[in-house]
């Protein structure tokens, strides 16, 4: 049984291993989509592959869509060459369950892998070429939202970007100069219109992508090489729209466990592979079951049915009030609080945390008790249902092999979302934040996680964070052990908003976080104390 055009033709090996198979003729699909693209997709990795790439599948099986998607790389170009084309194109996606079971089926809608490289002539005319027919209704984006960053801490363009500045749009390098240049080749070719939509997963999505492709524009349009004209065409949102979007689905990295269990059931050549730039990817991606995609309707040229795959089509407020729903109480508060605990107390799986008693009520605190007087209702999800589904359903979920390592990364670009807002929110309703208990709590766990011990005493390797030299420069002199060493180190942390969006101090709770993290530096067994006490 192999992955590809050839092998998916012995329907019955397939069926006896229970991996359901592209009820469409795939190929079909695929040509069709080359001769007349509609939908094109930069980043062509795993959240991608599975819930974008799965939603196209169930339009067209259901005949709501006749083309599939374009899918472009504009980073790691491995991607293309060892998950694509050896492939034919091809998604294995394994759903996890709750209850150990998986459903599998092969995605056929991914129908053309092209590599975002300007300095190669057939990549880059083929993209131009997609790009000038006026039938293309949509881009879409799941380039992490270090994708559009064009600027560094100090305020100057990164070099790679100020190197696209300088040479144009004939010779784009990174994702937002490629973007912008393909944008130029439509209207040069008739200002044909285009939705352009981020799917990443970040607040404001689509302001984000707007600012930076008008940006690069206007450098552009300052060395001479792009007119007013293209400028007007970019920001005039009836030719060229940024609707805004959240979206929200666990994808972990491809699991040992499934690669071995389609092993067992006869599939070749599905071994996952790490690339030269660190991607780890496999032919096959496994995922959790639910997902959400909420986006704003906003389409100049036309779009697919989305709706009809379960996307929630809608305005620009409600897009906003369901990100900030999941953002600052139903998921991310509850999964970093989940993610600096876990490292500290030896966890490596998040699901596992769940059956400890006091992270279990840790999390049942910040977001069902001390989240939901304040969280914001979106009207078309539930915030209660959402949270419950979070917490029994999806965080438990011992077959997600996701870890508090991967999730603790970049925790202080984070907490200002996820605890900064709720706590802005109670300053606004009560005046202050001295009502809350567990938030200040998980600020304490993540302000213990930085001196990099455990609760046993051993150091351990902090998860990758653009501030973790400075945070941990800031802790100097601080022991476990010896509380005494503890000298007001996080006085300059808690009170900087721009890390918490807000000054904890002036907010009420600044000195009970201090009190709780001396109080889990005492010693060995300290935070589990200090957990239990202030969680009985």
């Amino acid at each position: 049984m192999k992955l590809t055009l050839q092998g998916i033709k012995d329907t019955a090996a397939w069926e006896a291993a229970s991996v359901k198979l592209p009820s469409y003729d795939v190929s079909a699909v695929a040509a069709a989509t080359k001769e007349a693209p509609v939908w094109v997709h930069f980043g062509a990795g795993n959240i991608f592959r599975i819930f974008i790439g799965g939603l196209a599948d169930t339009l067209i099986s259901s005949g709501e869509m006749t083309k599939g998607i374009t899918c472009v790389e504009t980073f790691d170009f491995d991607v293309v060459d060892k998950i694509y084309v050896p492939y034919d194109n091809l998604v294995l996606a394994v759903t996890l369950k709750a209850d150990g079971s998986t459903e599998k089926q092969v995605i056929g809608s991914l129908t053309e892998a092209i590599k975002a490289q300007s300095g190669v002539e057939a990549q880059w005319n083929r993209l131009k070429e997609i790009f000038v027919n006026p039938g293309l209704q949509m881009i879409s984006f799941t380039i992490t939202e270090k994708g559009y960053a064009l600027k560094g801490a100090d305020g100057t363009f990164f070099p790679f970007v100020q190197a696209d500045i300088d040479n144009g749009p004939e010779k784009p390098g990174a994702a937002m100069a490629v973007v912008c240049a393909l944008l130029f080749e439509r209207y040069k070719a008739g200002k044909a219109p285009l939705a352009v939509v981020s799917m990443d997963n970040c607040s404001h999505n689509g302001e984000k992508l707007q600012s930076s492709i008008i940006t690069m524009a206007e450098e552009w349009q300052k060395k001479g090489f792009v007119n007013e004209g293209f400028l007007a065409y970019l920001k005039d949102e009836k030719q060229v729209s940024f609707p805004w979007s959240m979206i929200d689905k666990i994808t972990p990295r491809p699991a040992d466990s499934v690669c071995e269990e389609l092993k067992k059931l006869g599939v070749e050549d599905i071994a996952p592979v790490i690339t030269s730039k660190k991607t780890y990817i496999a032919p096959f991606v496994n995922a959790e079951g639910p997902q959400y995609l909420v986006i704003e309707d906003k389409f100049p040229n036309g779009r697919p049915a989305l709706e009809k795959a379960g996307v929630y089509m809608t305005d620009r407020d409600t897009v906003n009030k369901v990100e900030r729903m999941k953002v600052t109480t139903c998921l991310n508060p509850l999964h970093t609080a989940l993610a600096v605990y876990g490292c500290v107390l030896g966890y490596t799986l998040i699901a596992d945390e769940m059956k400890d008693p006091e992270l279990n009520k840790l999390v049942h605190q910040i977001g069902p008790v001390e989240g939901m007087p304040v969280v914001t209702d979106p009207g078309i999800l539930s915030p209660q249902d959402f949270v419950d589904e979070v917490i029994n359903v999806r965080i438990p979920n011992p077959f997600m092999p996701d870890t508090p390592q991967r999730i603790a990364t970049d925790t202080s670009q984070k907490v200002g979302i996820r605890y900064g807002e709720t706590i802005k929110s109670y300053v606004a309703k009560y005046g202050d934040a001295k009502k809350l208990q567990a938030i200040p709590l998980a600020i304490a766990g993540w302000c213990r996680y930085l001196l990099a011990v455990d609760d046993e005493g051993k150091a351990f390797e902090l998860s990758a964070d653009p501030m973790a030299q400075e945070l941990t420069a800031k802790l100097a002199g601080i022991e476990v052990g010896k509380p005494e060493t503890y000298k007001g180190q996080l006085k300059e942390i808690l009170s900087n908003e721009n890390i918490f969006g807000i000054d904890l101090y002036k907010a009420g709770i600044g000195e009970k976080i201090e009190e709780l993290f001396v109080e889990e530096i005492a010693g060995p067994g300290a935070v589990r104390a200090t957990l239990k006490k202030y969680l009985a």
